[in-house]
């Protein structure tokens, strides 16, 4: 039986869970394009201020749903590597190489279709709440986490509304807090864990973040432009 509706609901139920770092006016980070309906959901609860970070799983050679790595948008792009996904890749990994640089391609791609000429909110010295709708491997949110680490926050916060326990396991220690709803044993696709599960457009990341920014700004907040 799923544990949700659909995001939004969801992102209700983690915005409960994460209303203790409301006053500290953070910034919430959604993983697009799945996070972003779970994160406005946060983001609203918590009069925070909303943005993304643009990440791209990286794909096995013929099994493009078995993660063996992901890499995140920045100047300095980070790429981190799923160790059980690489296993038998072969000397010198060309496969990893291969899909790192069709992935570095996609990210761009998305950073210019979901920002514009929108400048990213600052994260230094904020409290930033990483969200997604869900967790699989662990090597996507990984490689945000430590994308995010990049731009000098002063506490990351990573929440989730359901992911497997083992990896959780692996990314708390590179969190300051780490916030999931349920992780179910046996865990199966994030997918599954919702009764309704759309694939979001370009379009709507984009009309999230238009809806955050006139938020942002109905209240008085400092949304970059």
């Amino acid at each position: 039986m799923p544990l949700f509706t659909d995001r939004a609901e969801a992102g209700r139920a983690l915005a409960e869970a994460l209303a203790p770092w409301s006053a500290e006016r953070p910034v919430v980070l959604a993983l697009p394009r799945g996070g972003l309906p779970v994160a406005a959901e946060v983001a609203r609860a918590l009069n925070a201020l909303l943005d993304i970070l643009v990440v791209r799983k990286l794909g096995a050679p013929g099994q493009p749903e078995l993660a063996i790595g992901a890499v995140v948008d920045g100047d300095d792009p980070v790429v981190v590597g799923d160790t059980a996904g690489l296993t038998g890749l072969g000397p010198g990994m060309p496969a990893f190489e291969s899909a790192k640089v069709e992935a570095l391609r996609e990210v761009e791609r998305r950073r210019r279709a979901y920002l514009g000429q929108h400048k990213r909110v600052p994260l230094s010295g904020r409290v930033v709440i990483l969200v997604d709708d869900g967790v699989a491997t662990g090597a996507t949110t990984e490689a945000a986490i430590r994308g995010v680490w990049r731009h000098h926050p002063r506490q990351v916060v990573l929440g989730v509304p359901v992911a497997p326990r083992e990896a959780m396991r692996r990314l708390q220690p590179l969190v300051d807090r780490l916030v999931c709803l349920h992780m179910p044993v046996p865990f199966q696709a994030v997918s599954l864990h919702y009764d309704r599960f759309p694939q979001l457009s370009d379009a709507d990341v984009r009309r999230f973040l238009d809806e955050a920014r006139a938020a942002a700004q109905t209240r008085g907040d400092s949304q970059p432009e």
